[in-house]
């Protein structure tokens, strides 16, 4: 699962994705300077902190996710745009996107439409995949009705591809359509721009985080609700700052700042879900780790993540809920209360779920 960086030059995109991926700042070139860069990033998780404080393993290991710092591109005043070809094809194996958006001024670094307005920002990159989009439905629908011959499943995809123009036409995104799941299928083949899960960050200077006002914050707020994208507001020079104190130093400013975690944290949870990715848990002495999967996967499916044998040779799951755990304290006191489950291999995982496979082959 791969979650695309997007947005106009000077946004603070690639200094948001070092920090995330853990980069040297200093090491990594700007994705508005050449090819799209690509890194990992770690998905904070309390309950893996919880349970590593529990049974104290050898190893922690947390979700993880991969990043894509795409390159950015400009806009004019008369809306001519300029990279916006490399952009669309950086964008297109992605399987989300996080605009970000700048909502701070700088003296040091002039925005190319010479004012700030994240609002305007964001409709003009949603635009120009939308457009991108529209041409790729004409030229589709072009090249069928230019064969020869066309056949019952060229009309039904003519049809389907004509509502989606239709669609687009009037403002709206492929993913907000009502689709049957088979039509949902065919669309993604097409990769559509607008079928992406989009979240939006702000990005805001410390005034603008701590007082919550910032330019056209309003009028942001309306267009990311009517086009469906959650928003995350935070600073990245703060972020930054936070970055290089020493862990301790790092609490007692977070807690200054009336923080319970971090704004990186916060944006990885969130970019998480926006896959539709839940975790669930397995702990040892040897080893503490959150599995990621899809949400809805069933546990013989779940049980393949960890090893294909265990997922051949699935015999059961034994499931404790994460909130009973950490309430009781000790799994002999989840046992006692009759808390601790035995499930099939259909049995549909939930986010936090801590299981041990019992398998056999």
């Amino acid at each position: 699962m791969k979650i695309g960086f997007i947005g106009l030059n000077q946004t603070g995109k690639t200094t948001l994705f070092n920090l995330m991926t853990g980069r040297d700042e200093s090491g990594v070139p700007s994705g508005g300077k050449g090819s799209a860069n690509i890194g990992t990033c770690t998905v904070p998780d309390e309950r893996v902190d919880f349970l590593s404080e529990l049974y104290h393993p050898k190893k922690i290991i947390y979700a993880k996710i991969e990043l894509t710092d795409i390159a950015g591109f400009s806009v004019s005043e008369n809306n001519q745009s300029s990279g916006a070809a490399r952009f669309l094809n950086d964008v297109r194996p992605c399987d989300a996107l996080v605009h970000v958006l700048r909502a701070f001024e700088s003296d040091r670094v002039v925005h190319s439409l010479g004012s700030i307005d994240p609002a305007r920002d964001l409709e003009a990159v949603e635009t120009e995949m939308l457009f991108a989009d529209l041409e790729m439905i004409e030229k589709r629908v072009g090249r069928i009705k230019a064969g020869k011959k066309i056949t019952k499943e060229n009309e039904v995809e003519i049809a389907l591809l004509e509502r989606c123009f239709q669609w687009l036409e009037k403002g709206g995104s492929i993913l907000d359509m009502e689709l049957s799941e088979q039509e949902r299928v065919f669309t993604r083949s097409f990769s559509f721009l607008t079928e992406k899960p989009r979240l939006a960050v702000a990005n805001l200077d410390e005034h603008g985080w701590s007082s919550k006002v910032f330019p056209h914050h309003e009028a942001l707020c309306e267009l990311c609700a009517r086009l469906n994208i959650p928003l995350v507001e935070l600073c990245v020079d703060m972020e930054l700052e936070i970055s290089r104190l020493p862990q301790d130093d790092k609490q007692l400013f977070m807690a200054d700042m009336g923080m319970t975690q971090s704004g990186l944290a916060t944006l990885a949870q969130a970019a998480y879900s926006l896959l539709g990715l839940i975790s669930f848990l397995t702990i040892g002495d040897d080893e503490v780790r959150a599995w990621t999967i899809e949400d809805g996967t069933i546990a013989k499916t779940a049980a393949g993540k960890i090893h294909t044998d265990i997922e051949r040779g699935f015999i059961r799951a034994e499931v404790v809920k994460y909130n009973n755990l950490r309430e009781l304290g000790t799994m002999q006191k989840v046992k006692e209360k009759g808390l601790f489950r035995l499930e099939g291999k259909d049995y549909v995982v939930e986010d936090g779920d801590i299981i041990d496979f019992r398998f056999n082959v």
